[in-house]
Order: C-alpha cells, then sequence, then structure tokens
C-alpha cells in the first residue's frame, strides 16, 4: 500500500566544541589556544578538545598523556558540569522561543520540529540561521545546525559545515545526498558492522541501497529493516520534548590500578551510592545491574543480572554489583569500574511496527 510519508522540517542544532567553547568564553586568556577539558592527571581521559587542539589530532575519550604528546602545548582545564548546564538552559530558553517541540540529546545537542514554529516562519532554513545568530548574541558561543525532513539527516547535514556553520538538505535533494553518504554516517552501523559491510561491498549509501530488504536482514539481523528505510529517506522517529530515559549509569577511573577486590568494593560501594541517589532524585528504578570492568590492559568486560523487581536501593544495588564481581576470576589489575541500570520503570512496551511501502511528497517550502 502506497501512502504519503508526512514531511516535517527538522533541524538538529549542534553546540562547537561545547565544554571547551564554554572555558574559552569563561576565561578569555583560553581563546585561540589548543585546550583540552578534563584528561589532567596520569590516568585522565579528555571529556571535550577546542578547534585549535582538535587540529593536533586531540580528541574526546583521549587518554591525556596522548594527548599532550600530538599537541606539547596543551593547555588542560577542569571540568565545570555545573556551568555547563546553565549555559545549556539558556540555549535550550531560545529554543522554545520557536517550537515546544525541542528534544535535547545532550547538553550541547537538540532536535527542533518547527514545521509548525511559533514565528510562523515557513523557512527552517531562515529559523536555523536565526536561533544560530541569537545563541551567538545572547550566550557569546557558536553553534552548527543541520535542516532537513527528518531526524537522522538532519544530524549528519548539522556536521557538514562545522564550526559555525549549517547545510540544509532539501526534499528533492534527500535520495542523492544518502546515496553518496559514507557508510560509517548511518544508524547502528559503528567499527565493526562498517568493517562487515565493507567486506560485502558496501561503502556508500548507493552501496547500501542496492542490497533487498531480505538479504540485509539475513546479514545484519534486526538492523537490517532500518539501514533498507533510512537509505530511502524513511526515518519516522518524531521529535520527542519529553525522552525516555532508558539506563542510568557511574564509574569511576582509578589513578592506580587495583589487584585487590576488597579495594574494589570499597570503589563498588561509593558507586552504587551515586546510583543510587540519581535514582531516587529521577524517581526511577531498574531491574538490570551491569558491572562494567575496565582492565589495566584496557580490555573491558561487562557482567549483567536481572533481578524479578525494580531496585534503586543502594544495597541493593551494592549486593547485586558484588554478586556480578565474584561471578568469574578477575583477569588482571582494574583501572575502572562502573555500574549501570537498565531496564528501568520508565520504559513502554513498544507496539509492533506495521512496515509499509512509502512514497515521499517533495515538493514544499523549506
Amino acid at each position: 500500500m502506497l501512502i504519503d510519508l508526512p514531511i516535517r522540517k527538522i533541524i538538529h542544532v549542534d553546540m562547537d566544541a561545547f565544554y571547551a567553547s564554554v572555558e574559552q568564553l569563561d576565561n578569555p586568556e583560553l581563546k585561540g589556544k589548543p585546550i583540552a577539558v578534563g584528561g589532567g592527571g596520569k590516568r585522565g581521559v579528555i571529556s571535550a578538545a577546542s578547534y585549535e587542539a582538535r587540529k593536533f589530532g586531540v580528541k574526546s575519550a583521549m587518554a591525556g598523556r596522548l594527548a599532550i604528546k600530538l599537541c606539547p602545548e596543551l593547555i588542560f582545564v577542569k571540568t565545570n558540569f555545573d556551568r555547563y548546564i546553565e549555559i545549556s538552559k539558556k540555549i535550550r530558553k531560545i529554543f522554545y522561543d520557536y517550537t515546544d517541540l525541542v528534544e535535547p540529546l545532550s547538553l550541547d545537542e537538540a532536535y527542533l520540529d518547527v514545521t509548525e514554529n511559533k514565528k510562523g516562519n515557513p523557512s527552517a532554513s531562515l529559523i536555523a540561521e536565526e536561533i544560530r545568530t541569537r545563541i551567538l548574541d545572547e550566550v557569546g558561543l557558536t553553534a552548527s545546525a543541520g535542516i532537513s525532513i527528518n531526524k537522522f539527516i538532519a544530524k549528519v547535514a548539522s556536521d557538514y559545515n562545522k564550526p559555525n556553520g549549517q547545510k540544509t538538505v532539501n526534499p528533492e535533494e534527500v535520495l542523492a545526498f544518502l546515496e553518496q553518504l559514507d557508510i560509517r554516517k548511518f544508524y547502528g552501523v559503528g567499527k565493526v558492522t562498517a568493517e562487515k559491510m565493507y567486506q560485502k561491498g558496501i561503502f556508500t549509501g548507493m552501496d547500501l541501497k542496492q542490497k533487498s530488504l531480505e538479504y540485509l536482514d539475513e546479514n545484519f539481523g534486526k538492523s537490517g529493516a532500518s539501514y533498507y528505510y533510512i537509505v530511502r529517506g524513511i526515518h519516522n522517529s518524531e521529535v520527542k520534548p519529553h525522552r525516555t530515559r532508558k539506563s542510568l549509569a557511574a564509574e569511576r577511573t582509578f589513578s592506580e590500578n587495583l589487584s585487590s577486590e576488597v579495594f574494589m568494593l570499597e570503589k563498588l560501594e561509593r558507586i552504587a551510592e551515586e546510583i543510587s541517589r540519581r535514582l531516587l532524585k529521577s524517581k526511577i528504578a531498574g531491574k538490570t545491574v551491569t558491572l562494567k570492568i575496565k582492565y589495566s590492559d584496557f580490555t573491558l568486560q561487562t557482567r549483567s543480572k536481572t533481578l524479578p523487581y525494580y531496585i534503586s536501593d543502594k544495597d541493593v544495588i551494592l549486593e547485586t554489583a558484588k554478586d556480578l564481581l565474584y561471578q568469574e576470576k578477575l583477569n588482571n589489575s582494574v583501572r575502572l569500574l562502573g555500574i549501570s541500570m537498565s531496564n528501568l520503570n520508565t520504559e513502554k512496551k513498544k507496539k509492533p511496527e506495521i512496515k509499509k511501502s512509502i512514497s515521499m511528497q517533495l515538493r514544499f517550502e523549506f
């Protein structure tokens, strides 16, 4: 059955090097210099890097000691999440002047559905430009934006003209845009999946589009169908103003590797206390406890246990984490421990999706 897919006007706003830019905003002496937020000390990991630092190959999630080798002039700055949250709230306030359909992804990025907006402006591109100008004038930071008919394309587009730029993929340009897109830009395609696709001759959206739904289902499981539809411009996920939290986690990296489980239990107790505090504050609970272990050789291991009831109490979380720690012998000394709660009581059962053949209406003012 052929139906018209409702065309939306979606903006993805992504702040430019947000944490680092806030630090440069608050300390003018750091402007124009390579800085890294976090990552100080011999075991530190970088949370964000300024564009000046990125030119040397410094990036988030990189060990500080490696970053300083790449960029000897690198300046390390401590994280200040209270300040980042404060700035983020100012930016979101600007978003709400245009639409109530705002879906924050993190402190520094969000989706906006401006199909029908408070300004009565039919041009999503002009709205994005106005929002970026206001963020610069009122907050003092630059932002980039992507504009298109769905969330997936808008998010990809926002990365095209960074920093301080925007890109619009008009409805009539969508299919050609997706066909030339690197396969690594598609939802759910990480390093492992990308390698698998390369082995099967899939490097771009055009290559992906040549594969049948049956082929993708057979080779990529439940993700196969999503690849099939996305490359055809079909991505029906709406902008959700209130995103449902699916998990909650906390972890700690230690200044010295731990080899004694006695010391690990002490660390786990603090992590469990943090998890419990956040669960109670959010008035949620979960059934699945996952223990994350990163060894001194950087190999990662996770162990999970699902309980028959929801929990948020620190002692229960800790006891479950202990069981997981003792589940099997540790492979090496440990540099990081983490606990996450999932299977939360915020999740709703999804209705089965009815797949339909869809045609798109590609002519309207954008």
